[in-house]
C-alpha cells in the first residue's frame, strides 16, 4: 500500500509546459549583425568604404570589431533614429555619410547618419568607433 501511495504522490510533478512551478530557461540573447556603410566625401561623390560587424562574440569584417561591439554595448540609445521634433543647431560638419542596416539586439536597425547640423554632428562623434575606423 505504501508502494502505491508512493507511486501517485509522484504523479502530480508538474510536466515542463503544463504551467507548474519549474523555471524556464532564460532566451538566449540576440545576435547582433550590422552592415556599415560609409561615404567619407558624401553618398556618390567618392569612395565607399563597406565592412561588418558582429557581435557575441565580435566579429566580422571591421577593422576593430571589439571596439565596435563595446561601444554598442555600453550605449543601447546609439541606433536609435534621431525625434522629429529635435530642434538641432545649423551647422555643417563635413559631407560625409554613413548606412547601418541589419540587426542589433534583435531588433532591424535601417538608419542613415550625416553630419548635416548639430544633432547629426553629436550622433557621428558617439558612433565614431563604428564609422570611421576605416576612413581615420
Amino acid at each position: 500500500m505504501a508502494l502505491a501511495a508512493l507511486a501517485l504522490a509522484g504523479c502530480g510533478a508538474a510536466e515542463e509546459g503544463d504551467g507548474g512551478d519549474a523555471p524556464q530557461p532564460e532566451p538566449a540573447p540576440s545576435a547582433t549583425a550590422l552592415e556599415v556603410t560609409v561615404w567619407p566625401e558624401g553618398e556618390g561623390a567618392g569612395p565607399e568604404e563597406s565592412w561588418t560587424l558582429e557581435c557575441d562574440p565580435p566579429g566580422g569584417t571591421h577593422p576593430a570589431p571589439d571596439a565596435g561591439c563595446s561601444l554598442l554595448a555600453g550605449d543601447e540609445d546609439l541606433l536609435e533614429p534621431l525625434p522629429e521634433d529635435v530642434m538641432c543647431t545649423q551647422q555643417f560638419g563635413g559631407p560625409a555619410q554613413a548606412w547601418l542596416r541589419g540587426t542589433f539586439q534583435g531588433r532591424s536597425v535601417d538608419l542613415r547618419y550625416g553630419r548635416a547640423n548639430g544633432c547629426e554632428i553629436a550622433r557621428w562623434d558617439r558612433l565614431a568607433p563604428l564609422l570611421e575606423t576605416a576612413s581615420g
